[in-house]
Parts: C-alpha cells; sequence; structure tokens
C-alpha cells in the first residue's frame, strides 16, 4: 500500500491517468473514450497482437433502442421484457439496465469520434420464441483502410481466423459478400464483379503489405478503435503483463507493477485501472474449476484470454460473481489440422442452417433443431449427453448438398484433390452407404439409417415433425432462399455421405468479476473498489450465460468500457481534471 501523496513521487516509472489492461473491444473503447475526455492513456496487452478475441470475431453489437431503429423507444422497452424473460434473477438487473441505457449513447458517442457502424437490418434474435425479441438490433462495424495506421501500427492487429477469411487469411471479406462470391458458380455478373472488385484490391496490397489491407468484422473494429486511440495520444504497450495492483492506505488502486521485454516498471494511474483482459476462455484451470463436464479443450479465443486480471482483481478486494449456470457462451466447433502444423479450432456458426444437414448422437438420433443459434446447439449437446454420449456430436450431409453449401472447413466446390486431403487427416469422414458412414464415425447404423429416413420425408414435405428445423426467423436468415419448400431442410440421398465432428468450445466466459452499472469492480459485499474498473468477459455478463443476440459481447463489452472511462475522468481530484 502506498500513500496517495506518493503518487507524484520517485516511487513510480511511469505516469498515466488511466490504465487500460487488455486491447480487446471493451479496453480499446475505455482507451479512446479516456482519451477522448482528455485522459493521458496507456494500454497493456500481454501478447505481441492487438484485438484479443475481438478481433476474430465478427465485431458485430447488439444494440437495442439505437438510432436506426424505427422507434429506439419502444424498442428498448420490448428488450427489456426480452432480457427479463431470458435472463431473469441469473445476473443483476441493474447491470442490463445499465446496458440498455447506455449501449445506444457509447455508440453514438463513438460514431462521433469515426469508428462508424452499418445497420444489420434482418438480422434476428437468438431466442424468437420469446416475447420481445427483435430484428435489426445488431450493428456490424464499417470496414477500415488499414492503410490509416500505416505499416508499423497495421502489423500489430491481430490476423484474423484463418479459415474465415480468403487465400490464407489475407483477404477479408463481409458475410454479404460471402453470398454475393457464391453467385459466381451460379454464373451471376453480381458475384463476379465483387470478386473483381476484391481481388484487385488484395493483389495491390499484397505488393507491399502483409495481407490485405481492407478490413471488415472485428478486424475493421479493433483497427479503427486503435486507429483513433493514438489520433488523441494513447499509446500501447505490447508484451507488457500487470503482476501486481498497488493500493493506497484507503484500499483505492491507484497503479500496477507492470512487466515488459524483460523490465518491471511502476505505473501510476492517476484516475484508475481498467481489467479487460478477455475472461478465461483459454485458461485449461480456469475452465475445469468454471464450465461443465465433460470439460472442452480448445478454444476459439485469443490466447491471452487466461483469467490473470480477474485473479489480479482479487488481490485487490474484488469479487467474482456467484456461478451463473455453465458460466460461458458456445460454439460447435470442429477441429482441423493445418498445412503448418497447427490446429484450426473452426466455429460452425452458420452452416448447421443449410438444407441436407443434420447433427446426430452416437445413437445415430437428431438431438436438436440444427438451425438453432451456435450457443442454444451447443447447450443442447450437454443437456442431450446427459443421456446419450453427444459429445462429439456429428454433422451428417451427402455429396450435393457439400458440394453446394461445404461445411466447417471445407468450402463449396472444392475440387475432389482438396477434399481427398481432409478425408485423409481425418477432419471428413465418408461412406459409400449410411451403414459404410455409420461404421466410419461409430454410430448406431440403424438409428442413423431411420434418422435420414426422417429427415428425407421432413425435406419433402417441408415440415421438420420432430424439431421444427426452418420454423423460426432465426434460422430462416441463414437458409438457402433458393429451397423448397422449406429453406433449412434437404434431403440426404446422394452417396458418398460425409460427416465432421463437432465438439463444445467456449467463445467467450460470462462468470466474471462483480460489476455495478458504473463498471467499477466489486467486493464481496457489493461496495466498489474505487479505482478499479472491469469491462468484457473479465466483467461479469449483464445477461449472465445467456445470449440474446449477435454480439452481444461487443456491445457489452464498448457499452461498459464506455461507461468506465467516464466514470474514471471524473474520479480525478479537481487539480488533475483534464
Amino acid at each position: 500500500h502506498l500513500d496517495r501523496n506518493h503518487i507524484m513521487t520517485d516511487h513510480w516509472d511511469h505516469h498515466v491517468d488511466l490504465l487500460v489492461v487488455g486491447s480487446g473491444a471493451g479496453g480499446l473503447a475505455a482507451a479512446v473514450v479516456g482519451a477522448q475526455e482528455g485522459l493521458d492513456v496507456l494500454v497493456l496487452e500481454k501478447t505481441e497482437w492487438l484485438g484479443g478475441t475481438s478481433a476474430y470475431s465478427a465485431g458485430t453489437a447488439w444494440i437495442p433502442g439505437h438510432r436506426h431503429q424505427d422507434d429506439p423507444a419502444a424498442d428498448s422497452a420490448a428488450a427489456r421484457d426480452y432480457l427479463d424473460t431470458l435472463v431473469g434473477n441469473r445476473a443483476p438487473k441493474e447491470l442490463r439496465e445499465s446496458y440498455l441505457t447506455h449501449a445506444p449513447r457509447a455508440v453514438d458517442h463513438l460514431e462521433r469520434m469515426g469508428i462508424g457502424f452499418r445497420h444489420s437490418a434482418t438480422a434476428v434474435d437468438y431466442h424468437p420464441e420469446i416475447p420481445g425479441y427483435g430484428t435489426g438490433r445488431a450493428l456490424e462495424p464499417h470496414t477500415f483502410d488499414g492503410r490509416l495506421l500505416g505499416k508499423k501500427h497495421f502489423r500489430r492487429v491481430r490476423r484474423p481466423v484463418r479459415e474465415f477469411a480468403l487465400f490464407g487469411g489475407t483477404l477479408m471479406v463481409r458475410r454479404a459478400e460471402v453470398d454475393e462470391l457464391l453467385t459466381v458458380f451460379r454464373g451471376s455478373a453480381t458475384g463476379m464483379v465483387t470478386a473483381l472488385r476484391l481481388g484487385l484490391r488484395w493483389a495491390a496490397d499484397m505488393l507491399g503489405w502483409p495481407r490485405g489491407t481492407r478490413l471488415t468484422m472485428g478486424n475493421a473494429l479493433t483497427a479503427n478503435l486503435y486507429h483513433q486511440l493514438l489520433a488523441r495520444r494513447g499509446v500501447v504497450w505490447f508484451t507488457a503483463r500487470p503482476t501486481e495492483l498497488v493500493t493506497d492506505e484507503t484500499g483505492r488502486v491507484v497503479g500496477a507493477v507492470v512487466t515488459s521485454r524483460g523490465r518491471t516498471v511502476r505505473i501510476a494511474a492517476r484516475a484508475g485501472v481498467v481489467l479487460a483482459g478477455g475472461g478465461f476462455s483459454a485458461s485449461p484451470e480456469w475452465r475445469a474449476r468454471h464450465l461443465p463436464t465433460p470439460t472442452a479443450q480448445f478454444t476459439r479465443a485469443a490466447e491471452g484470454a487466461t483469467g490473470d486480471s480477474m485473479d489480479l482483481a482479487r488481490t485487490a478486494g474484488g469479487a467474482l460473481r456467484e456461478s451463473d449456470g455453465d458460466n460461458a457462451l458456445w460454439f460447435p466447433s470442429s477441429l482441423g489440422r493445418r498445412g503448418d502444423g497447427s490446429t484450426a479450432v473452426f466455429p460452425h456458426i452458420w452452416d448447421r442452417a443449410r438444407p441436407g444437414i443434420i447433427a446426430v448422437d452416437s445413437a445415430g438420433r437428431r438431438f436438436v433443431d440444427e438451425s438453432v443459434s451456435y450457443h442454444r446447439f451447443v447447450r443442447a449437446m450437454y443437456e442431450a449427453h446427459a443421456s446419450v454420449p453427444t459429445i462429439p456430436a456429428w454433422l451428417v450431409i451427402d455429396a450435393r448438398s457439400l458440394a453446394a453449401y461445404g461445411l466447417g472447413m471445407i468450402r463449396p466446390h472444392t475440387p475432389a484433390p482438396f477434399l481427398e486431403r481432409h478425408l485423409r487427416s481425418g477432419y471428413l469422414r465418408s461412406g459409400r452407404t449410411v451403414g459404410e458412414l455409420a461404421a466410419a464415425i461409430a454410430v448406431d447404423p440403424a438409428g442413423l439409417a431411420r434418422t435420414i429416413a426422417d429427415s428425407n420425408r421432413y425435406a419433402r414435405t417441408g415440415v421438420d415433425e420432430e424439431f421444427g428445423k426452418g420454423g423460426h426467423p432465426y434460422g430462416h436468415q441463414y437458409g438457402d432462399p433458393d429451397h423448397t419448400p422449406n429453406v433449412n431442410l434437404g434431403p440426404i440421398e446422394r452417396a458418398p455421405y460425409y460427416a465432421i465432428a463437432v465438439v463444445p468450445t467456449p467463445l467467450a466466459t460470462s462468470l466474471g468479476l462483480r460489476t455495478s452499472p458504473e463498471a467499477q469492480v466489486l467486493d464481496e459485499r457489493d461496495q466498489p473498489v474505487r479505482g478499479l474498473y472491469t469491462c468484457g468477459n473479465d466483467a461479469n455478463s449483464p445477461m449472465a450465460a445467456e445470449y440474446p443476440g449477435a454480439g452481444c459481447q461487443i456491445g457489452a463489452a464498448l457499452t461498459f468500457g464506455y461507461l468506465a472511462a467516464r466514470h474514471a475522468a471524473r474520479s480525478l481530484p479537481r487539480h488533475h481534471q483534464p
């Protein structure tokens, strides 16, 4: 502990107003808003790369009541009813009330700073069966020209998931552009124009840049936040890790001890410290303690999300919120092997909704409407696994649908030699008959044959009599609009037959530090630890372990990062006010 008078003495190696731990969407939002408020801001990133898991993500923010909605006030009221039903008392109501109140303001504030968003007007919330669900609450980040950062800073932006980009991960495209590009196989002029436009820009970039500079999704959001932070004289230290939070004699957090490139430095933070380290998805130890069994062994989260910053908060008096269920938000992911020998964790976000794809357990039986959200799909895996082994589950498809839609790491219209590579690696299993496929994936052959026969009947009638696939608007947006009579149902009848295994993988963790409506870390008595803030997955999720719609994690990160920075700026002694 230090007397606060020592903050301005030689006990410190470095002085800032706001110290931010972590460079994901929440940390960068806190940093850039703090810099806009006039604070001297330093961001600590423990890895070599900027953006954390946010850089891998779609970058979408779920913002009920945003200004693009026809009636923002009515949308906020409906979202309140929706969240009250979905979340209930599994997370503090005051947290989601703060989110609903401040999320539109946070986005408006960021947009005035030059961090723009596009309205995803057709995006459907993940629980259309609950009153109050909405359409169009998602905001997608504008594409960003990475050349604005210059080569030095551009190289620091974490690359996207390789399998979600083209040409070895060097060309990023928006999801709407993916749909346009796929029309090239049908001779579409629009698709060809899109391919030419993107290809020419990419080719020009590759003459002097390490990858394409037209950034989309989470890469675009990360790079734009970084660009705006640099423009406001904010600083990021890479490979910098706080090892201790320093408090004064009153218990207020006044700085941190930091290791950076072999040196240990003491950094004073006059306005406070913001913890935005990304939660604990990448920590095997934390996963074993707090996630359901069988424990997930892989994650698509960034490698730095190991719970370190949450441990730091606890040493300074902060407390974890009690368990909120399974404590995570989930993807079903397939595991592949890249050419360089690394493991690819591929999240199955949209492909499950395509016609001619079913998911089965070890008995060869379906256990869920395959077109539900990724989070709900994994929940169904765990529920089914309690009685029949369902981890891994198997996505089953025939030759026609695999060629038309692809599956996992296999893209549509993949040539036979490349398909053979996936078969040799074991990523893709096949059989000339349904029985052969059942043997290849070790599921009950009679059960699988019966399931495929039932599914083919549903495809002909357009009605899924078991799980209602194709009966909800959420699934419709990812089906094949040209397929009849149901955009989500198709036959599995053209040999050879194929399957890919999927396992639960946490994309984020929802169990975090107790958090006030103004993003302050709370202690065991729910009192603020003064000078200490949190946002992103270090903070307890305002939605608990529920997933209301696309971008709820990014939306909460931006909102509580914004709140943390503004509260910290107001907390400075008057003679230090910017």
